[in-house]
Parts: structure tokens; sequence; C-alpha cells
């Protein structure tokens, strides 16, 4: 078990902030988890992964837990699906490329998100149409109050958009490992950010999930920064869902005016009388998503862009000139005053001209 005062989190946070802990602890089993007294432990304590989600704000006074539990087993090779369990300390990706290096379906659209298991579990990462709690079958869990082992099935993990359970309980249960389910069916999901474009000339029918891995791997690669190289933590916020009627109210203002420059062309259904209600013009191009319960999710990154932050420089932070959902820490040397001005220049913006709060998706320690 590593044990280290005054401890350096340079290297344990993706954005490169140059913060310290009073306490860093690194366990490599259960048992030695079980051993640690954390009631007399540098106050608070806080476990975290590989920080690729977190913005530290200052030194963190108390106690940061590291988790070194790191093995990949598969636990049941049924005739379709697949069951493997998974330490808390394994890098994400590596597990991504293990699956789709298995010839299974299910894990990868989510290929080259940074980050370990056991925080992937806690975030509800996900990207390209596919979230963890579709493949998490349940989470393994010590309960600090009294050190008991807890399984939570994924249906008791309360999983939301970037959300869990395990983030309004923050501290009273450590992850140790995750048991994942995936399946050998030929099942690619395509319809999500270029993907498919991305394809264009394979035969989709003959695809593998290495295929689309690596085909993803080629779209972030191409968009977001390596956090080895630039530091950041990855989507600095969640992309906002707002009602259908609250869409419309912007694409109204987006769209360009009528030949009689009294606003958007009117629009009759089709196959229907003209009702002379101006209804917002197709052309008015605003990426969105629409919901099953009839709300739309707006992507942050072009609420942003039309905000004018691209590339937009407070200090040593920026916001990433390819990838506007993005802030990095452009100098190398960026404080997190910096990095939180530039995200409250643009929530205030964003909201003045769109009337949408965004939300970070980084946790600020």
């Amino acid at each position: 078990m590593k044990r280290i005062e005054n401890y350096d989190l340079g290297a344990h946070n993706t954005f490169g902030m140059k913060v310290k802990a009073a306490l860093y602890i690194e366990y490599e089993s259960v048992d030695e988890l079980m051993s640690l007294d954390l009631k007399a432990l540098p106050q608070p304590v806080f476990h975290m992964g590989a920080g690729s989600n977190l913005l530290f704000t200052k030194d963190f006074p108390g106690t940061v837990l590291h988790s070194g539990i790191k093995f990949i087993k598969y636990v049941d090779m049924g005739l379709d699906e697949v069951l493997l369990t998974v330490g808390a300390g394994v890098v994400f990706d590596d597990l991504i490329a293990n699956i789709a290096g298995n010839g299974l379906w299910g894990a990868e659209n989510l290929s080259l998100i940074p980050g370990e298991v056991g925080a992937a579990a806690v975030q509800n990462i996900g990207a390209y149409g596919v979230e963890a709690k579709d493949i998490i079958s349940g989470v393994v869990c010590l309960d600090t109050k009294d050190w008991s082992k807890t399984v939570f099935k994924v249906g008791e993990c309360a999983y939301g958009y970037r959300d869990s359970r395990f983030k309004h309980e923050r501290g009273r249960y450590i992850i140790t490992s995750v048991l994942f389910k995936v399946t050998r069916k030929y099942s690619p999901k395509l319809d999500y950010g270029g993907v498919r474009a991305a394809l264009e000339g394979k035969d989709l029918e003959a695809l593998t999930p290495m295929d689309v891995r690596n085909a993803i791997i080629g779209i972030r690669g191409a968009k977001l920064p390596d956090p080895a190289v630039l530091g950041s933590a990855g989507s600095f916020f969640k992309n906002p869902v707002i009602s259908r009627e609250h869409f419309e109210r912007i694409v109204a203002a987006e769209s360009p005016p009528s030949a009689t420059g009294k606003g958007p062309v009117p629009c009759p259904e089709k196959g229907g009388p003209d009702t002379g209600i101006a209804r917002p013009q197709a052309n008015a191009n605003i990426p969105h998503y629409d919901l099953p319960d009839g709300t739309v999710k707006v992507p942050a990154a072009w609420l942003i862009d039309q905000c004018g932050f691209r590339g937009k420089v407070l200090g040593g932070a920026q916001v990433y000139e390819k990838q506007p959902l993005v802030i990095v820490n452009a100098s190398g040397n960026a404080t997190p005053d910096e990095v939180i001005a530039l995200e409250q220049q643009i929530i205030a913006k964003v909201k003045e001209k769109y009337d949408i709060v965004l939300h970070p998706e980084v946790d600020h320690i």
C-alpha cells in the first residue's frame, strides 16, 4: 500500500492542476482498503479514480484514496450474453480494448474515454449513443459505515445522465469492482456523432467491434485533446435538456426572416391547409436530439460556440479550438481560478442568449 504525505496530485488529475493532498493512499486489494481507519485519516477523505473528471480548486486538506485493484475476469461465457467482473482500478479504455478485442459487442462506442472503471460506474460516462449503465450489470462496493460488502444491481444504481446514487451518497460507498454484460450478437450502434460516416467504404454487415472502436478513436482523436499532451477534464459541461417549446423558440430566433421580413416562413402541415402559423424553418440547422419524453437535448458545444467562446483564452485556460465543450490547460500552468472564471463566463453568456443554464459535468473539488 502506498502512503505519501503532502502528495503532488499533478499527475493524478488530467487537468494538470498543480495541487497537493495532505495524504495520498493507494491500496491494491479489498483487504488493504478494509485495514484503513478512515476516521483516523486527515479529513475529509476523498476517493478518486484517474482524476479525468475533476477540477481541484485548491490544495486538498484531507486524504485522497485511490484504487489499485486491477483485474479483468470473464465469469460467464454464455452463448450470446457474456459477463465479466473488473477491478475498479482498471483503466477504462483498457477494458474496452479487451472486450472489443474478444469480438464482443456493447462497449465499443465508449472507446478512448479517459478514467478508470470505478469512476466510470459513478459518473455513468457515455458517448456516441451508449452509456456505462447500458453494459453494467452490477456494482460491488464496500459500505464505509461498517465495511460490509454491498452489491447493487444496475437498476438499484439510480443511473441518469452523468448521474448515479454514488454521486448523491458520496463518501459512503467505495466501488471495488464492476460487473459488465456484453454480447456476441452483432449489434453495432452507428447512428450517432458521425460514426456511420467514419465507417464509409466498409462492409457494414461484416463489421467487428474493433472496427467500430477504431472509428470512434479516430473521431475522438480529431476533435478532443490528448490529456497527456494538453490538460483537460474532457467534456466540461453536460448537454442541457429543454422543453420542446423552449427549443422551438430558439429555432425561431435563429431562423432567417421570411420574404416579408416578418419572421419564419409559415409552413402548413404536410397535406393540410395553410394555417398561417409561423413554424420554424428546418434550415435553422440547430443540432439536437429528440428524447422519448418529448424533451430535446441540445449540444452544449453548439451553444458555447454560438456565444463566441471557441478558442477564448483567460489566463492559462482556454476553450479548446477544435471542440468548445472542452476547457483546456493551454499554458500548462493554468490556475483553478482561471478555469472557474472562464466557466462562469460561458454559463452567464449562454443563459443570457438562450435562457439555458449549463451545468458542469466536471466535479469541482
